[in-house]
């Protein structure tokens, strides 16, 4: 048994925190329930956030995805990462510091 609190919850959690403080969190894809990978779209700083280890070997979160001006969209980013991992969970908050929200409930274990 995993010490790692399943994933179902953690985006709950994300989702509960954020509609709470007045921000709007969508589910954009389901998945696995228990293990699936997170990502968070920021949806007013244009970035995607994934839960992993930094450059400087620290757990936490990272930006991934395109940069700004790249010819893919945050969109077709993340649909791509999910037809290679159809246990992807994407997650879409739409308030000003999405990163501490997403910090404060799935960034670290």
């Amino acid at each position: 048994m995993s010490g790692r609190l399943p994933s179902d919850l953690l985006v709950g959690a994300l989702l509960r925190r954020v509609n709470d403080a007045g921000g709007i969190a969508v589910i954009r894809a389901r998945g696995d329930a228990q293990a699936g990978a997170i990502l968070i779209v920021d949806e007013l700083e244009k970035v995607i956030l994934e839960r992993g280890i930094g450059p400087d070997g620290m757990r936490g979160l990272i930006e991934t995805g395109p940069k700004a001006g790249a010819p893919e969209s945050l969109d077709d980013y993340w649909k791509r990462r999910r037809q290679r991992d159809p246990d992807l969970w994407v997650v879409a908050l739409d308030i000003p510091q999405a990163k501490r929200f997403a910090a404060e409930t799935i960034g670290d274990d």
